[in-house]
């Protein structure tokens, strides 16, 4: 069974009115693309998997799809947070909006946190992708689970010990078929997904 959307943090959630459309208009666009392809969604059993972030222009904060949203056909406004803090040494995060954020917050977060030009972050599922590239790219250390502060320190390992800044895409190996893309752009994060999809063989 899939450990999936559970999560492993402390959470500080202030609960409030839902974000404004034109926040998370691209956000938007680009989860419902990944949704297509079946990157983003839900298993038979309902437990949804996938989230997609972009940073706030000039902010250290984050808007990300809000925890189980991944069984949702479409999202609005209400299924979104900020991420307004994070502290990996103490398990916490701190967030505001009408939902709680991603159970994989903190991983969204050290990637914005150690790369200042990243403006978007996408985590999908897809096995086949996964068993294709476990450590052919930059792949996170053995049996670490997600949502962690050990997930997020292997990351930010990955971050200062490979090339996984020009890469712009990691394998997490303790948490099956998940897989990372970032870029300058939500664009240019879903652009490294599809180039991998084709790579691989796996159409897009």
């Amino acid at each position: 069974m899939i450990d999936e959307g559970y999560i492993k943090f402390q959470a500080d959630w202030t609960k409030t009115a839902p974000l404004h459309k034109v926040q998370i208009e691209e956000l938007n666009h680009w989860r419902q693309e990944m949704y297509r392809l079946h990157l983003i969604g839900a298993y038979e059993n309902g437990i949804g998997f996938g989230n997609i972030s972009q940073r706030i222009e000039n902010s250290p904060q984050f808007i990300i799809s809000g925890s189980k949203t991944g069984n949702f056909k479409q999202l609005d406004e209400s299924h979104y947070a900020v991420v307004t803090n994070v502290r990996i040494d103490e398990n916490q995060l701190s967030c505001r909006g009408a939902t709680i954020a991603s159970s994989e917050s903190m991983s969204h977060a050290v990637i914005y946190e150690y790369c200042d030009w990243v403006k978007g972050v996408i985590h999908i599922h897809n096995l086949a992708l996964w068993q294709n590239l476990l450590y052919r790219v930059p792949t996170t250390a053995k049996g670490v689970p997600y949502g962690s502060p050990e997930m997020a320190y292997s990351i930010i390992d990955l971050l200062k010990t490979t090339d996984l800044q020009q890469q712009r895409i990691f394998v997490m190996e303790g948490h099956e078929e998940g897989v990372f893309t970032f870029g300058s752009s939500l664009e240019e994060a879903a652009s490294v997904i599809l180039h991998w999809l084709k790579e691989v063989g796996l159409g897009a």
